[in-house]
């Protein structure tokens, strides 16, 4: 008998392959993010991060975290690197070379110092001995620069602090006793590299942060009803950091100051890092075991987000199994998860969409310019290729046209699957819209190029970018969406179509700093903010101000949770000090930045970018006793400002009116408004001109 399908049951497994999706997710960057490597924490990549050093132009920082979700207190036998893995990081700097042109190969080795004891740190008897560690752990650093032909030690006695344990262990009569603080002891095990590099390697706060609840709760995030919470706060990681001239990294060992310019593509690197193993592990019975066979890569991580939440299960494993240099050889498998994202799904006006408010601000375009569709299996670009307006451009059949235009449907080629796999090149229509007059395919300007068309996922860095100084009033965790902000509507910096820096042109994308908001950069990239950045712009743009509510909703979008749980050190490694192991973690700590608003809006131009007619603002979001709503109006005008549930339902009018020109302030109190995501109306005119979104908590 022939089974019905009904709507019923679709709608049940759109909603599992939602909760699927989302399960990854929430573990991003990379913590247990496949089936195989979830069951061998030891090897598991959990976040890579590369990013011009910012006390040391002329050095650039690479870190790769092992070992997800360590507990601080998970005595008496503590996290640690395994001595039958080894951790690699690989560097691509010439995409004419197979291969990497720099691997560094750590190899660790535990020596049992103290038998006699449970403990991880205890003295002995003598009170005149030294306080031992138990299993004290010490590394070996090899270098190749042959494609892993061969190595060479540069780093031979190379110390892993002890575990965070607690000031008994670590500074007590019975531990190490009279040794410096855990803060001291880190820096003091930093060892400088025969060949020059500067290493830290051990554990320390767990850099990434997310609301792994909510977002595991089929995408609450931000939360509906209750605070997000950073899942990962106060657990620590394993750290491999190296601060590497950029001579070293550079193709032609060339130093910093010889860059043509700050966008000079002869300085771009792909990074990446992996785990492996011996293929065999045998039990011996008698409490020991041996490895033998051919070393198999078992976990490999470079752009965050790629295995989580692009990547489906039953491929993930097979991801972890091959190197970027393979991922061309197998577009026809993995190509089609970039083109048509599952993430997208949620951010379309569809059953799947309609059922997660905490994601309804973030939508993408179908009909951006009147005609261009960027929702899956649409044709996105496609209808151009062989177009002679391509001519010119990075899309042209003469440059990149068969990669970035590949087929029908597989409408995100032309900006998701470069950013994973090639990096962005400056050329057109990869430039900003100021100075396109309109026309997306256009020369504008730059403000991107870490291209490095190998076809592999790597995080690419160009190093020749100057670095925005982390206490600058400009610094912004969106990275380069927040470059592209400035460029579009900042009168220092949109005035014209000259190559010149811009704050965050130094974020991700382009490398990835500590302080990124990787997870909201990537789920506003899916929404197609950076198609919006280079003219293609959401749909409902009218012609005139393309900073439109649609643009201002994806901009503001938040997850609830967008910083770490304790701010970076402002020396290498820059990564926190691990939480002690006695330590009690403070579940309300405030995990928000201070948003900036999109800027002051230039009056038309004829750049093309206009100044909106509202402009608003919310402060706190979440919110929990007070609001206040802050907004400037451009021209008198009769003003409504409406709040309303998530089901569109009235909650208060905050203004009907007519009003001047300028800066406008509205206090509102929340006393007796139930917890849940609200929506902020603005009318000018009876005209619908900006919407917020805001969490009461």
């Amino acid at each position: 008998m022939q089974k019905r399908f009904t709507k019923r049951k679709l709608n049940i497994a759109i909603v599992a392959a939602a909760t699927t999706i989302f399960s990854a997710l929430l573990m991003s960057s990379s913590h247990r993010e496949a089936p195989m490597i979830a069951d061998d924490p030891v090897a598991d990549n959990t976040d890579v991060y590369a990013f011009r050093d910012p006390k040391n132009e002329t050095r650039v920082v690479i870190i790769a975290n092992f070992i997800p979700g360590q507990l601080p207190q998970a005595g008496p036998y503590f996290y640690h690197f395994s001595e039958d893995v080894r951790y690699e990081i690989h560097i691509d700097n010439d995409v004419s070379t197979p291969g990497d042109d720099i691997t560094y190969r750590y190899t660790f080795k535990r020596t049992n110092q103290n038998p006699n004891t449970f403990l991880d740190i205890r003295r002995n008897f003598d009170a005149n001995a030294a306080g031992n560690e138990n299993l004290k752990t010490t590394y070996t650093l090899e270098k190749s620069t042959d494609g892993g032909k061969t190595f060479m030690a540069v780093i031979t006695d190379g110390v892993v602090p002890p575990p965070n344990i607690g000031p008994r262990s670590l500074q007590g009569t019975l531990g190490l006793s009279g040794g410096p603080d855990y803060d001291k002891r880190m820096m003091d095990s930093r060892r400088t590299a025969t060949t020059g590099e500067y290493v830290y390697v051990g554990p320390i706060d767990d850099p990434f942060f997310v609301d792994i609840g909510g977002i595991s709760d089929i995408a609450d995030a931000p939360r509906q009803n209750g605070k997000s919470v950073d899942g990962l706060k106060c657990l620590n990681v394993s750290t491999i950091a190296m601060q590497i001239d950029i001579s070293t990294l550079q193709k032609n060992h060339q130093s910093v100051y010889k860059a043509k310019n700050i966008l000079d593509p002869d300085y771009v690197i792909g990074v990446w890092a992996s785990a492996s193993r011996r293929a065999m592990k045998t039990l011996n019975g008698d409490g020991t075991s041996s490895t033998s066979g051919n070393w198999v890569q078992v976990s490999r991580l470079g752009m965050p987000l790629t295995n989580e939440a692009v990547i489906p299960t039953g491929y993930k494993d097979y991801w972890n199994s091959l190197t970027p240099y393979q991922d061309l050889a197998h577009l026809a498998e993995f190509g089609k998860f970039f083109y048509n994202p599952e993430l997208a799904l949620f951010m379309e006006n569809n059953f799947i969409g309609d059922n997660v408010p905490s994601l309804k601000p973030l939508r993408i375009q179908t009909r951006s310019l009147g005609k261009f569709n960027f929702t899956n299996n649409t044709m996105g670009l496609y209808n151009l290729k062989g177009n002679a307006a391509l001519d010119g451009t990075a899309l042209s059949e003469s440059a990149f046209g068969s990669l970035l235009l590949p087929a029908a449907a597989s409408p995100r080629s032309v900006d998701i699957w470069p950013i994973f796999h090639t990096g962005v090149p400056n050329l057109a229509p990869y430039q900003l819209a100021t100075g396109k007059a309109g026309n997306p395919l256009a020369s504008g300007k730059p403000f991107i190029n870490n291209f490095l068309p190998n076809g592999g996922d790597m995080l690419r860095l160009n190093m020749a970018v100057p670095t925005t100084p982390r206490n600058s009033p400009d610094f912004n965790s969106l990275g380069l969406i927040q470059a592209a902000v400035l460029g579009l509507t900042d009168t220092r910096y949109n005035g014209s179509t000259k190559m010149e820096f811009i704050p965050n042109m130094d974020g991700f994308p382009n490398g990835r700093r500590l302080e990124d908001d990787v997870t909201r950069i990537e789920l506003q990239a899916v929404s197609g903010i950076v198609l919006a950045a280079v003219g293609l712009w959401y749909d409902d743009f009218n012609g005139s101000n393309p900073v439109t509510p649609d643009l201002l909703s994806v901009y503001s979008y938040t997850t609830g949770v967008e910083k770490n749980d304790i701010a970076f050190k402002d020396q290498f490694p820059y990564v926190q000090t691990p939480w002690s192991g006695v330590h009690i973690c403070d579940c309300d700590v405030d995990q928000m930045t201070d948003h900036k608003a999109m800027g002051t809006f230039p009056a038309t131009q004829s750049l093309g970018i206009a100044a909106p007619e509202i402009f608003a603002t919310v402060s706190p979001n979440p919110m929990v006793n007070t609001n206040t709503v802050r907004y400037q109006l451009d021209a008198d005008a009769n003003v409504q400002i409406g709040v309303y549930s998530i089901l569109g339902q009235p909650v208060k009018i905050l203004a009907n009116e007519k009003q001047s020109a300028g800066t406008h302030t509205i206090n509102w109190q929340l006393k007796n408004v139930p917890q849940g995501t609200y929506f902020i109306r603005f009318l000018k005119d009876g005209k619908l001109k900006q919407t917020l979104s805001v969490v009461k908590e």
